[in-house]
């Protein structure tokens, strides 16, 4: 592990553990963490380095690609466009995709917002994911039928992102700026250039020593110039692009947390979201008993890079990791 980022709430013995044990143990560069109770921040921290060149100590302010993670944005963006009447989640794709896709073995079958949102559109990485010509031609599919089975795929979410611009008419990373981030005061986003890079963490993957992982902040300003509405999305990775860090990815958790926001996400669109469809996955929020035995914790999990990441929050009880 080489980059680790907790978002800790509520929960003492982690707080006031050994932070450097943990690093240490898990071979870490650097981990940055924030403690919340009763929906706010009451402490922050990090420990070990932001950048092993130069020996820049890591601090709380300083930002990580927090990988997948980023999928509940996206759900977030089209629960907020559902709400303003814009979609229905069991909209078939086809509707947004301007030629229809079905399943060969089950093309009697819609394929849903929902089901993508939820991982059980059948859809499969096969193919890659960071283009959606993938689609147009023999798309990879599972071998069973849209909505009968689960199989986490990227794809989903880079096609969801998609949808977030044909329907809103702003491209994606602006739109996640409009309706997320800014209403919410986070220093975060999709486009590199659009951040500090002063606070932008590198990220370490490790083979025979320490490297870089220049791709992970590739600002691709070629490819935005260049940028194709509702076909280029995944040049923002709405599967796993977000940029954000430790203290401001906690605001956003406790808006998931307490069930939404006026003007960001209802209390009614966050309920679903957290509600699993299948294999304990919602729309871009999983549940999971693993982390605290008994417990039945909300969130997401995000490894790329070199960084490894997780949001965990108990809604009732009002703590998490």
């Amino acid at each position: 592990m080489k980059f680790i980022l907790l978002i800790l709430l509520s929960v003492s013995a982690w707080a006031q553990s050994p932070l450097e044990d943990i690093l240490n143990k898990y071979e870490g560069v650097g981990l940055s963490y924030a403690v919340v109770k009763k929906g706010k921040i009451i402490r922050t921290g990090a420990v070990g380095k932001k950048n092993l060149d130069t020996g820049e100590d890591l601090k709380p302010e300083h930002i990580f690609r927090i990988a997948s993670i980023s999928k509940s944005f996206t759900a977030t963006a089209l629960m907020h466009l559902q709400a303003e009447g814009k979609l229905d989640i069991d909209d078939d794709i086809s509707k947004y995709l301007g030629y229809p896709l079905r399943h060969p073995k089950y093309p009697e079958v819609v394929i849903t917002l929902k089901m993508l949102m939820s991982h059980t559109s059948a859809l499969s990485d096969a193919k890659g994911y960071f283009t959606l010509d993938v689609l147009e031609n023999d798309p990879p599919f599972h071998p069973y039928a849209p909505g009968e089975g689960y199989s986490y795929c990227n794809l989903n979410y880079n096609l969801l992102g998609s949808v977030v611009e044909k329907v809103s008419g702003i491209r994606f990373d602006q739109y996640i700026e409009q309706i997320i981030l800014k209403p919410l005061g986070l220093t975060a986003g999709y486009r590199v250039d659009a951040l500090p890079a002063q606070l932008l963490t590198p990220l370490y993957a490790y083979e025979n020593g320490f490297k870089v992982s220049e791709a992970a902040y590739h600002p691709r300003r070629e490819e935005i110039s260049k940028y194709e509405m509702g076909k280029t999305t995944p040049i923002f990775s709405p599967t796993g692009g977000m940029k954000i860090s430790a203290p401001d990815l906690a605001k956003y958790m406790i808006m998931h947390m307490n069930y939404g926001k006026k003007g960001v996400l209802s209390k009614k669109s966050a309920q679903i979201m957290q509600t699993p469809v299948l294999k304990g996955y919602g729309l871009g929020l999983l549940q999971t008993e693993l982390l605290i035995p008994g417990e039945t914790m909300i969130g997401h999990t995000g490894s790329a890079y070199g960084l490894y990441s997780m949001m965990f929050f108990h809604p009732k009880k009002n703590l998490a990791m």
